[in-house]
């Protein structure tokens, strides 16, 4: 899991969306451990007590859960995760036919687009 940080947005917040995306993505797949509080702080290079409500976030979700003194662990329930992972598509699709639309491409021709795109990426890295 990599920390990449902006400074449009609050550190918390990416956090929670870089924490969703490595378990919705399988990096953590189900009934993984996740590393501790302070592992997972240092990687990031965030102050632990940040990590921590980062964390408590994603379990409120259902995305993770504690077991006392064993540690914090992905979710068991596939479902959970699928619409978890829908949900950032949607978010993901939303910012791209916004963006699309500011460059005067109607929605419409912003989904054509990725049709005519396909499964080829047309030299889009």
């Amino acid at each position: 899991m990599e920390f990449l940080f902006d400074n449009d947005r609050p550190i918390y917040v990416q956090l929670v969306e870089t924490l969703r995306t490595a378990i919705v993505s399988g990096e953590y797949p189900p009934g993984a451990r996740l590393p501790s509080v302070r592992e997972l702080a240092i990687r990031a290079q965030v102050n632990p007590n940040t990590m921590q409500r980062a964390l408590q976030q994603v379990e409120d979700e259902g995305l993770i859960y504690t077991e006392r003194t064993n540690g914090k662990f992905v979710t068991k329930a596939p479902a959970k995760i699928a619409d978890v992972k829908r949900g950032l598509a949607l978010e993901k699709a939303k910012a791209f036919l916004a963006e699309m639309e500011g460059m005067g491409l109607s929605r419409a021709d912003a989904v054509q687009l990725l049709i005519d795109l396909g499964g080829d990426d047309n030299g889009i890295a």
